[in-house]
């Protein structure tokens, strides 16, 4: 990524030089940095107003109570794991991904694939290591706070807007994920 960056920084320096813009160039790279930290500014309060929310849902036991009712879902998914330690972490990470707290979620699903690791005794990801990323990775949210607190900053006059978008791609995506999974990993055990 770091090449696709440098990259298309050297393209716009180069075309700023060849059109004779290179005060226009200047100009939107200054006003890039100051819209930039303008917009860091208002996403902090709003992510400081979410994540003390999700605190308080993590301190009233409503995480719990999701771990809870997500273990059946999650057993079953991932069975290789119910008997372990694993599926514990796997379902407190899903649980902090479906509640937005997409920064607590990070560590949580480090730690369970580090005990999925444990578990299995291998030193390559098995099927439900690589399930686990597809169910992360289909980033299934039912309180998206991270891009309505992005759309607020932007202006949005109704930011929650995007809930019913963001809860059919989640699904889908989790559902053409996992049905890819079992297909490609019946073509690889061949």
């Amino acid at each position: 990524m770091n090449y696709v960056w440098a990259l298309m920084i050297a393209f716009s320096f180069v075309c700023s030089i060849f059109t004779g813009n290179t005060g226009g160039l200047s100009k939107g790279i200054l006003d890039g940095a100051v819209n930039a930290v303008n917009i860091a500014l208002r996403l902090l309060g709003t992510m400081c107003l979410w994540n003390g929310l999700m605190e308080i849902a993590v301190s009233s036991g409503l995480t719990r109570l999701t771990d809870r009712i997500l273990f059946p879902f999650v057993k079953l998914i991932f069975p290789k794991y119910a008997k372990t330690d694993a599926i514990t972490a796997v379902s407190a990470n899903i649980t902090a991904n479906l509640l937005g707290l997409g920064n607590a979620a990070t560590p949580l699903g480090i730690e369970a694939m580090r005990r999925m690791k444990n578990a299995s005794g291998s030193t390559y990801a098995d099927s439900e290591m690589i399930r686990f990323v597809i169910v992360n990775s289909a980033a299934l949210t039912l309180i998206p706070t991270s891009v309505s607190a992005m759309r607020a900053t932007a202006g949005s006059e109704a930011p929650f807007a995007v809930l019913i978008p963001v809860w059919c791609t989640g699904i889908t995506a989790l559902i053409a994920g996992l049905i890819m999974e079992k297909l490609l990993s019946k073509r690889w055990k061949k």
